[in-house]
């Protein structure tokens, strides 16, 4: 899939999206819905005076407000990320219901085919994986989401899915460096990515600081319906690299909000999963 943004002042570069990695995903900090909320309120709030930074942080809260309206939905989740001095690329079908959190993946690229269920409290906390070819003859497996099985190859645990934790995670980092000099934010009300509509809010800094986590951070939120739909994070550029090396692209594409999803939608009873 080609990924093109149209942001004001900027062009930036086709990203093509390939696809090949495992069962970790997204970024976060899950949680009780209104806590999250509040705790976002309350940093707009406090970083008033920061006259850089609190538009995005508004903006951030009234994304994280349109969510609130979201009790499941389905998605294709597609994910690049830097592992060691490697891209990992996957795409995958996700269904996610917010109370209790549950996730349902469905692996596109690569190890199409594999199948991953998570749900909050049930399964003793544990992963129920259906692999795919040789592997598929185990059955049924229990990882634990953090463990080194289940977390090779990825960043996050499959348990910190999802565009609210993204989105969280994100706005974390952004007011734990907002005190870092150098500190730059731009927003771009008409970017795009394919034919969606986005507003855009990429934050980098000018100087590479020991305890800043990225150099350049960009949320993507979706000009009519508020999700943060994408977000995309790269790192001071090191000795090596040309420019600042992409670390982290996560995006959430065809959201169909509140299908009404049931248990039997993460159960590895479900009759039309291979578990």
């Amino acid at each position: 899939m080609n990924i093109v943004e149209g942001l004001n002042r900027r062009t930036f570069l086709t990203n093509s999206l390939a696809a090949c990695s495992a069962i970790g995903t997204g970024a976060l900090v899950s949680g009780n819905i209104f806590a999250d909320r509040t705790r976002l309120a309350s940093q707009v709030t406090e970083n008033t005076t920061n006259d850089a930074l609190s538009p995005a942080l508004k903006m951030a809260s009234e994304s994280l407000a349109a969510l609130d309206l979201l009790e499941d939905y389905s998605a294709t989740f597609i994910k690049s990320e830097l592992i060691g001095r490697n891209l990992n690329n996957s795409r995958m079908e996700l269904k996610l219901r917010e109370e209790p959190f549950s996730v349902y993946l469905k692996f596109l690229q690569p190890s199409s085919g594999r199948e991953v269920i998570y749900v909050k409290g049930k399964n003793k906390g544990q992963l129920q994986v259906h692999e795919v070819g040789f592997a598929s003859l185990a059955g049924t497996l229990s990882l634990d989401p953090e463990g080194s099985l289940a977390m090779d190859g990825n960043r996050y645990p499959v348990s910190k899915i999802g565009m609210r934790n993204m989105l969280i995670k994100l706005v974390d980092t952004w007011v734990a460096e907002r005190q870092l000099s150098g500190m730059t934010v731009n927003i771009f009300p008409n970017a795009r990515i394919g034919d969606l509509s986005c507003k855009a809010i990429e934050i980098s800094h000018q100087t590479h600081h020991a305890t800043a986590r990225f150099q350049l951070t960009r949320l993507f939120l979706d000009a009519e319906k508020g999700w943060p739909v994408r977000v995309q994070a790269y790192n001071f550029p090191g000795k090596r690299d040309k420019g600042s090396p992409l670390a982290e692209d996560y995006m959430y594409a065809d959201i169909k909000p509140n299908n009404g999803f049931l248990d039997i939608d993460f159960s590895i009873k479900n009759p039309k999963y291979q578990f």
